[in-house]
């Protein structure tokens, strides 16, 4: 059954992942429709997930916001099957890196990296940073898909330009395997902003007016193999442009009293969000779990 589903579905992605933008975005902004108007798609969790995060926020601004998401979840959905055909350059030249130094003396020191972000603006196409270090290596840390064939078109898809993926729960072997194995620059990308299904044993930061839990895995790899960790975040230009910047959460892991570095994780993507709350990924159920 799995087959057959990826079977009917793939060839009608690939015939959209042809055609233009621009007649992309128009089908995008009937889906909208589809998904806001008729089918009603999360709007509960969307909702519940903008009154905790921005209790202050009027009910104007919180039906714009919420449509703006809408708008924006569609294109995401679009700009992901584009992937499948979209060329180097174009991708690079609609997903920009202002501070690419940051990571470049990184390059030259020959010291691997853990690159966290968020699931906002664009975190499909942060690939493009594969299409700027092919001579180096890098691994994307993902949860993979029940449908082995959908899985297997989503790891084509965020692989094409020298990166790998591996999945969330072989991480830490995969980073042992590396460090041991190769010498050099390599990074490890991680969007470790989901809500972890079992708050027992994870920290609760302050994110978004609320203490949430948040996945630790990240923080505790830094420490053990005492790696640099780095936020990019990314904003939305215009439509189906992106542009992305470094900072350094740490270079120095084992300096950072327990907890830190995911706090600060937790702070610099709110951060992020508050500037512009309609491009992060809301339908997640973020808020499952409060102090």
């Amino acid at each position: 059954m799995s087959f057959l589903i990826f079977a009917l579905v793939y060839p009608f992605v690939l015939l959209l992942s042809k055609l233009p933008f621009r007649v992309l975005y128009i089908i995008s902004d009937l889906v909208f429709c589809i998904l806001y108007y008729i089918v009603g798609y999360r709007r509960d969790v969307v909702l519940f997930n903008l009154k905790t995060a921005f209790p202050e926020m009027d009910k104007a601004t919180l039906k714009e916001t919420e449509k703006r998401f809408y708008h924006h979840f569609c294109d995401l959905f679009i700009e992901v099957i584009k992937t499948l055909s979209i060329s180097e350059q174009t991708l690079r030249d609609r997903y920009l890196f202002t501070n690419i130094e940051v990571l470049q003396k990184y390059v030259d020191k020959g010291q691997p990296v853990l690159v966290t972000m968020g699931h906002y603006a664009s975190y499909e196409w942060v690939f493009a940073l594969a299409t700027l270090l092919k001579d180096h290596p890098g691994y994307a840390i993902y949860k993979k898909i029940k449908n082995p064939y959908f899985d297997k078109m989503i790891r084509d898809i965020r692989s094409k330009w020298n990166s790998t993926l591996v999945p969330n729960k072989q991480a830490r072997e995969k980073i042992k395997e590396v460090l041991a194995t190769q010498k050099g620059f390599a990074y490890f990308g991680f969007i470790m902003d989901q809500s972890p299904s079992n708050p027992n044993n994870k920290h609760f930061s302050s994110f978004l007016n609320v203490q949430t839990p948040f996945f630790t895995g990240v923080e505790k790899l830094s420490k053990q193999y005492d790696l640099p960790v780095l936020f990019l975040g990314t904003t939305r230009v215009k439509r189906g442009y992106y542009s992305s910047t470094f900072s350094v959460l740490t270079d120095t892991p084992n300096q950072y009293p327990d907890f830190a570095i995911t706090d600060a994780y937790a702070k610099i993507l709110t951060e992020l969000i508050i500037k512009d709350p309609a491009y992060y990924f809301w339908t997640h159920k973020r808020f499952k779990f409060l102090k």
